[in-house]
């Protein structure tokens, strides 16, 4: 069975992620929701979690002591996975505070379909339209930011989930910037003529 490729394309050219200055727009955009949402919103955010992972949180996998936020990898059920992904200190105490009142201890009641209605309200209250205005957006917006800021592929790797360093090679491929200031000084320099 072939393994299923991660595109930050879509067929006609749209990139698939959320930029730096998008995601900034994103969490502004969450202070028009509720905690519990807004929350879950930001977890995604900042943790680059599935939004089925994200779900299936309980209070017990907020590590308060090491600030991270303990995923299981729903894409790898078959060996139980588990990763802890750093999170600001105001989401972890926020995700602590929430009310664990429900049936399996799950810190949001909401349906997955819920959950994306939300996501994308967030997205259109931010002024973001497009391919990457969607769960999915965040989650790569998320690897591609990691690339940006020189994160070890190593720990993006492990913060996301993915079973293969091909898959994670993606976000440090994609990375504009830096491929940019290569590109530059291949180009020989444009000085405007003078006419005389």
């Amino acid at each position: 069975m072939a393994r299923q490729t991660i595109q930050l394309h879509d067929d006609s050219g749209q990139r698939k992620y959320l930029t730096h200055s998008e995601r900034v727009l994103f969490l502004q955009a969450c202070g028009s929701l509720t905690t519990e949402r807004a929350l879950f919103c930001k977890t995604l955010l900042f943790c680059g979690c599935r939004i089925s992972e994200a779900l299936q949180l309980t209070r017990a996998r907020i590590d308060e002591q090491n600030q991270t936020v303990v995923f299981r990898t729903l894409k790898r059920r078959k060996t139980n996975h588990q990763r802890a992904v750093p999170a600001p200190s105001e989401i972890v105490a926020g995700l602590l505070s929430l009310p664990v009142e429900k049936q399996e201890n799950q810190l949001w009641e909401f349906s997955r379909r819920t959950a994306w209605i939300t996501v994308k309200a967030v997205m259109a209250e931010a002024g973001i339209s497009g391919t990457q205005a969607c769960p999915k957006g965040l989650r790569h917006g998320f690897g591609i930011a990691c690339a940006e800021n020189n994160v070890p592929v190593s720990l993006i790797m492990s913060w996301l989930g993915h079973a293969s360093i091909e898959t994670t090679i993606i976000y440090l491929n994609a990375v504009g910037k830096e491929e940019q200031n290569f590109a530059k000084r291949t180009w020989p320099s444009i000085k405007p003529s003078i006419k005389g």
